[in-house]
């Protein structure tokens, strides 16, 4: 390593994201991530196994299923970190993961049967929980019971990616992942400061997290991702600047810096932060600013959201070539790819649906003895839920919106349509978030970073809510993040 970003430092990079702490203070407030539309607070139990298997043999009996992408979630962690939200299984009982690989690999093999003629794998994901708490054997395995129920696109053409623990792994399991067929790996940071990582209980050195990004190098992976959180309990701006330095210094192709949002009423490991520990809302804001500004000095193109990529990565291409794609993962180069998803709590996207598998252990078992797909709720999307879904996702992956294209899609006139929508984008406009003439809306610099708060305007489950809080002082409040 040699401290640059590599090829990245070679290309001009301009700035796409502009921070203006007054208009985020002003507009920052409680909203969705929008990883789909309708949100998954939206999916309802009247939607079960049956609606899914319609919607599958819909598609593909006339044909149109898309090529897919495939979710695998594993719930299990070996420690706790008092940060997390994630649906997961703390336990060092392996025999826990071996009893749930069991039913796993059966719904892989009924999805698999489902799908038969139109299983054709181009985006693999693999989330948790940590994925890599399953043995080198047991990983190895289930790949393999993967391909023999999907047709995985080449590794040339395919995105197959994994979230690794640096904890749990060593540099000869990271040649054993590329060797099993994965290509991209995300690891696990959030901070390097020791005092940082000793109040949210996750020790881990530097030292170990940069062999494993070497061995991820040595073996072949097109990809390494690196995620940090800001807003950590003993954080502030120069712990912050130190970790920027060293994340930078370790050349990841994709950086993704998440706000934590301290919610212990809805997640129990965080109540084991000290609150007097956690940085003012000011801090938290100076401490994003910094690493807006650092990642663009180091040549890291702003993707949206809390991501950023070389501007030679597949992700800063396929924005560039209006390609990019958001789901449940994050952002993605496959547009248009319906998702399926197994394990527990994992989320499934086929068509004009989308379905939830159970959140338990016992309920996810139930139903595989049943030979049922374990899903517990989900929705199906009608014309006007599409059409608002198609104008979000040109919004966050595009940051502009044509006007005519969505006119030619769908049968209505977009300002009468939207018209209350549009006083409202007004607003935003006046904030300098956006810009809006006949043909296009048009987000700002200034406005990507707030492109959420844009694209609640279209959100109608949303507005409905909010009317129905203004109307009963004793409905319960969003369960969302702020903004910024």
């Amino acid at each position: 390593m040699e401290g640059t970003v590599g090829s990245a430092a070679l290309l001009p990079v301009t700035q796409t994201v502009e921070f203006d702490t007054a208009l985020i203070r002003k507009l920052s407030q409680l909203g969705p991530r929008y990883t789909s539309y309708p949100t998954a607070d939206r999916f309802n139990a009247e939607f079960g196994y049956r609606d899914y298997l319609q919607a599958v043999t819909g598609a593909t009996a006339r044909g149109n299923m898309h090529p897919l992408s495939l979710y695998i979630h594993i719930p299990f962690c070996e420690s706790i970190c008092y940060y997390c939200g994630c649906n997961k299984i703390v336990t060092k009982d392996r025999s826990k993961a071996a009893n749930y690989l069991v039913y796993l690999k059966r719904e892989i093999e009924m999805q698999g049967k489902l799908l038969a003629g139109a299983n054709r794998i181009e985006q693999l994901h693999f989330g948790g929980g940590t994925p890599t708490y399953l043995s080198d054997a047991q990983m190895g395995d289930l790949m393999q019971h993967l391909r023999r129920w999907f047709n995985f696109a080449p590794d040339a053409e395919g995105e197959y990616s994994i979230e690794v623990d640096p904890r749990t792994v060593t540099p000869e399991r990271v040649h054993s992942l590329r060797r099993q067929g994965f290509n991209r790996i995300s690891l696990g940071v959030q901070d390097f400061d020791a005092d940082v990582q000793e109040a949210v209980n996750r020790i881990q050195p530097e030292s170990e997290t940069v062999a494993i990004i070497d061995a991820a190098r040595a073996a072949g992976f097109r990809s390494v991702s690196v995620d940090l959180i800001y807003g950590l309990p003993k954080q502030n701006l120069h712990t912050m600047e130190q970790t920027l330095q060293k994340v930078i210094a370790a050349d990841p192709d994709r950086i993704a810096i998440y706000n934590y949002a301290h919610m212990p009423h809805l997640f129990k490991p965080q109540r084991r932060i000290a609150e007097a520990d956690l940085p003012s809302a000011e801090t938290k804001l100076d401490m994003l600013a910094l690493c807006i500004s650092r990642l663009n000095e180091a040549g890291y193109i702003y993707i949206g959201m809390d991501h950023f990529a070389k501007p030679t990565d597949d992700l800063a291409v396929a924005q560039r070539q209006g390609r990019l794609h958001r789901n449940f993962q994050g952002y993605s180069t496959h547009v248009g790819a319906d998702l399926v998803s197994c394990g527990v709590s994992a989320i499934s996207a086929i068509g004009a649906t989308y379905s939830q598998n159970v959140k338990t252990l016992d309920e996810y078992y139930e139903h595989i003895e049943q030979n049922e797909l374990p899903i517990a709720r989900g929705i199906k999307l009608n014309m006007d839920d599409l059409l608002r879904r198609i104008i979000i996702q040109m919004l966050m992956c595009n940051f502009e919106l044509s006007i005519a294209s969505i006119e030619l899609a769908y049968p209505i006139t977009f300002n009468s349509y939207f018209a209350t929508e549009l006083v409202k984008l007004r607003e935003l406009e006046q904030s300098g978030l956006l810009t809006i003439d006949e043909e296009w809306i048009t987000v700002t610099p200034k406005g990507r970073l707030l492109i959420r708060n844009i694209c609640m305007v279209f959100d109608r489950y949303l507005a409905s809510a909010q009317s129905a809080r203004a109307d009963d002082s004793t409905t319960q409040p969003l369960r969302y993040s702020k903004t910024i």
